[in-house]
Parts: C-alpha cells; structure tokens; sequence
C-alpha cells in the first residue's frame, strides 16, 4: 500500500481516524452492486437430462395380451409434414418416445423427433438421415442411416453423430434399417434396398449383417428379399428376424457363444412384415405394414393377440413408467395401448 505524507500534522490524525473506521466497518456497497449487475446478466438454462440407467425386466413381468385388441392414436403425434412419409425406429429414453420421420422425397429426408410424456412433440436431431432406431449400453441412441449407407451412434445432447460402420467388402450397405445391439456390444442390423437410392453404391443382395464390438462385419443370412425387423430374444440367446415382403415371414436363429447359427422360419404367412418388439416373456410383436396391425406369437410361433391400427404401421417398442406401454408407429402417426406385461424399449 502506498504511504502518501502530508505536511500538516492534524491531517494525518484525521486521516488515520477515517482510516481506522474504514477498516472496522465491512464496505458492502461494491460487492451488493456487483450481485445487480450479475442478476442483470441473463443465465443460460442447461438441458437437465437424466442419467441413462439400462432397463431390464421386473421380476413379475406380467401376463401376455390375448385376442383382438385396437391401440389409440396420440393426436398430437401426427405429422405436421405435408409430404407422405413414415414414421421409423421407435425408442423409449427417459420418458420419452424417440422416433425416426422421414419422407419419401430424394434422399429420403430424415429427422429424430421426441414424443413427450405430456404429449408435446419436438424434433430431437434435424436431418438425422435415420430410419431404425436402438440404444447401446451407455444409452446413446444408434440408427440404420440410409442417408449415408453407416450404422451410426448419435448424442442427443450435441447432435453429434460417430460412424459405427459403413460398408461390407468395399462396397456401402444398400439402406441400414432395422437394428439391435447385444448385451456385449454386438449389433445385429438388417439392409434391404428401400432406400438404396439415398446415396450411391450398394450390396449385390439384402441380407442381415452382425457387427462385433470391435467392429468386424459378418453376414448372417443373405436369403431373405428385403429382411426388416430385428430382435433379441429376452435371454439373447435367439436372434429374430422377419421379411419377406407380401408373404413374409419370421426367422429365428439360435445364438451359441454370441454366434447365429442357421435360421428357420418360426411364422409363415406374415403380410408385408415390418419391425417388431419384445416383451419380457419372450413374445414377438411383429407389425404387419399393410395389413395394419401388430400380431403376437409366443418364442414358439403360437398366436396370442392381434392389435389392429388405423394406418399402415412400421414399427413397435414398450415405453412408460412400468414399461407396460406398447408404442406403434407408421404413416405419420404413433399409437399406444397399455398391456398387462412389461417389455423392451426398442
């Protein structure tokens, strides 16, 4: 501190009293002007997401839908698109139901939209490219993107988005669409040629692919015209594959030391087969894209229920607080029904 000396005597007691005052009484003025300004300064608001926990199945799972039943349209989920498209990939992700809008125009223009649990639609990542949807086990949402021909992982926070793989023996995949990954990092995707037109190059055939989790690609079943939906058996131990187109059908292939062995047809006579979903008692939901409904078999190809829609369906995953939701989706629209058995959220 500088010391400033005066010459007059009186002056320095004087100072030395005020000085003395000052330091015995705290100066509030500076620090309150400071909090004015700071509450001035308008505060950035902070996504709050949270923290991705894996879903597994409750100990009582519940029992499995039976006869014929209709799932209820969300109003509020319709399209606001004026091109024809589809809706693609549906997810549940804390609390809420992603999916997958595209349209039909060149390139098959794609976005990840997020259905909220008050109803209110918003668009999670624009042009996503995206038409199949998945989580891996850190809860980042992975898609067949037919806009680049890659199964890719994206973050939903940054819309960042990382090529997982793109191509088999050289060549691009035709359109990635369905897709699952495996406890241990494996992802099962099937590549019809839906959108093969989305970007150049292609496969010789449609086929469904397996992906290791350090990258390598093998095929799986190269005899299916255009496989669509896949998916996991609850003990992943039985992979689950349909397609097929206008007589369609749905393959099973038992998997041994994390390999699919040969597949065979579990149902025969499924209309324009689509994606599916699982409930923890191990039936499949497969949805029928035509035909307008989802059918439920049993792990040994036995028909359970029928639930019918309004609309041409894709796709199907359980989501809600109980995971006791089943959510549908199709042409621009998503329909729910509540069932009494708990199942998987993609």
């Amino acid at each position: 501190m500088k010391k400033i000396i005066y010459p007059v005597i009186s002056a320095i007691t004087i100072l030395g009293l005020v000085a003395c005052e000052e330091a015995a009484t705290p100066q509030q003025e500076p620090q309150a002007e400071q909090k004015m300004v700071d509450a001035a300064i308008p505060k950035q608001e902070v996504p709050v997401v949270p923290r991705y926990s894996s879903w597994t199945c409750p100990a009582n799972p519940g029992k499995a839908p039976s006869g014929d039943l209709t799932a209820t349209r969300i109003e509020t989920a319709n399209s606001r698109r004026t091109e024809p498209g589809l809706y693609e990939g549906p997810v549940w992700l804390n609390g809420a139901l992603y999916f997958s809008d595209f349209t039909f125009q060149e390139g098959f223009p794609s976005r990840v939209q997020r259905l909220n649990a008050d109803g209110s639609m918003e668009t999670a990542i624009e042009n996503s490219g995206t038409n199949g949807l998945a989580l891996d086990s850190e809860g980042f949402l992975i898609g067949g993107v037919h806009a680049d021909k890659t199964i890719s992982r994206f973050d939903l926070q940054s819309g960042e988005r990382e090529k997982i793989v793109g191509e088999y023996q050289d060549n691009p995949f035709n359109s990635p669409n369905d897709l699952t990954e495996a406890r241990d990092g494996t992802i099962y995707f099937t590549d019809p040629d839906f959108q093969r037109s989305a970007a150049p190059g292609g496969q010789e055939k449609t086929q469904v692919f397996r992906v290791s989790a350090s990258g390598s690609v093998m095929v799986v079943d190269d005899s299916i015209s255009n496989p669509n939906g896949v998916s996991l058996s609850p003990a992943q131990d039985t992979l689950y594959v349909a397609g097929g187109g206008e007589k369609g059908f749905l393959r099973a292939y038992p998997i041994v030391d994390g390999q699919p062995g040969e597949g065979k047809n579990l149902v025969e006579g499924i209309q324009v087969p689509d994606g599916m979903a699982i409930d923890c008692l191990g039936n499949i939901y497969v949805t029928e894209h035509t035909a307008q409904r989802v059918r439920v078999f049993t792990p040994a190809g036995e028909h359970l229920a029928t639930i019918s829609v309004d609309a041409n369906i894709t796709n199907a995953a359980f989501g809600g607080a109980a995971g006791k939701t089943l959510y549908l989706t199709g042409a621009g629209a998503v329909w729910s029904i509540d069932l009494d058995v708990a199942g998987f959220p993609y």
